[in-house]
């Protein structure tokens, strides 16, 4: 019974040891293959061989150590600069040359030996294992279900039924509001790469991403045009609930979060609006901050929360940045998951 224990051992042994094996073999291949394809040997010409073909001779060690060096084989004065990669130097000498033949070379060659290097992994599991090969999507559920159990409760909040009454295109307007918020932070994000909330820069940094950066501007009118359509389909969400009765009892809540919600998407904007810190950006604060300056009793105290001061700043640029990219989204947030939350426990109101 032992021996018969030591051999299955020793068979799995082997087993897991030709498996690292072939994975290693693998992938030493394709890095082999990928680093010949990228370093190629140049022709001779371009090394140093004189036209007719024939390799220049070198000075004789002795000739180089006697006294003062002999002219004819003395080094020149100004040596040329070492020819520069353009693949390496482009981001520090401002070169932009062939910048996507390497990235679409090691994207293709590396594409394909991963794809390789999967197959052959899949194939040798199959044959020592004797089991049908389960996809890695599903291990890494179970994985993580029987570490922290959480497919039970997601279960009860995903598969609840939607109502077919719920399925028609204007029950969707929350949803594409929600959809377009997260267009926004994750192009906000990128803009926010190259952006500097500073009066000396902010201009030019705008016209840096719309000329300079790759796809900056196609990225800032998404933002921007997202940003219309987010504060559009919001105040449709809004009229579309207030014509169906949905405010009432016991559905108080969902209106007041809503009308919350409205309130930051103008706020996102009218902060938004500042950030190019030109004439246009700057007279329309002006004229938003005095607008909020006339209501009464708290006037004067909001007009100098806004500035930071009594007129528009340096500092009320770097408030508004602030307010638009941490504290506006982070109180966005909250207030939408409280939302979501009180619609998905009450559920969606019927047409009338």
């Amino acid at each position: 019974m032992r021996k018969k224990i030591g051999k299955v051992a020793i068979g799995k042994l082997h087993r897991k040891v030709f498996l690292f094996s072939l994975i290693l073999t693998t992938i030493l291949l394709t890095s082999l293959t990928v680093h010949v394809l990228a370093n190629q040997s140049p022709p001779p010409e371009k090394l140093g061989s004189s036209p007719s073909g024939e390799v220049p001779s070198l000075p004789k060690v002795e000739s180089i150590l006697q006294g003062s060096l002999n002219p004819q084989y003395a080094l020149p004065a100004n040596l040329p600069p070492p020819k520069q990669d353009p693949c390496l130097h482009c981001h520090i000498t401002g070169e932009n040359k062939n910048l996507w033949t390497p990235l679409a070379r090691w994207a293709i060659f590396g594409t394909m030996g991963l794809i390789f290097a999967f197959g052959m992994y899949r194939t040798g599991s199959v044959i020592l294992n004797r089991k049908t090969w389960k996809p890695l999507t599903n291990r890494t559920v179970e994985w993580v279900d029987e570490r922290y159990e959480i497919s039970e409760p997601l279960s009860k909040v995903l598969k609840k039924p939607v109502p077919k009454y719920a399925l028609r295109w204007f029950y969707c307007l929350g949803g594409i509001t929600a959809f377009l918020f997260v267009v926004q932070g994750l192009t906000g994000i990128m803009l926010a790469f190259y952006y500097k909330p500073t009066p000396e820069a902010a201009y030019a940094s705008i016209q840096y991403i719309e000329t300079q950066v790759r796809f900056g501007a196609a990225i800032r009118a998404i933002h921007h045009w997202a940003a219309n359509g987010m504060i559009l389909m919001c105040t449709a969400h809004m009229l579309r609930v207030f014509i169906m009765g949905a405010y009432k009892n016991p559905r108080e809540m969902n209106w007041v979060s809503g009308v919350l919600l409205l309130i930051l998407t103008l706020a996102f904007g009218f902060t938004g609006y500042l950030l190019p810190w030109d004439q246009r950006a700057f007279w329309a604060t002006t004229v938003g901050s005095e607008i909020a300056g006339a209501v009464p009793i708290i006037g004067n105290l909001a007009l100098v929360f806004l500035r930071v001061g009594w007129d528009v700043s340096g500092e009320t640029l770097s408030r508004f940045y602030a307010l638009h990219v941490i504290g506006i989204p982070l109180m966005t947030v909250a207030m939408m998951f409280a939302h979501f939350l009180m619609v998905r426990r009450q559920g969606v109101m019927r047409p009338l």
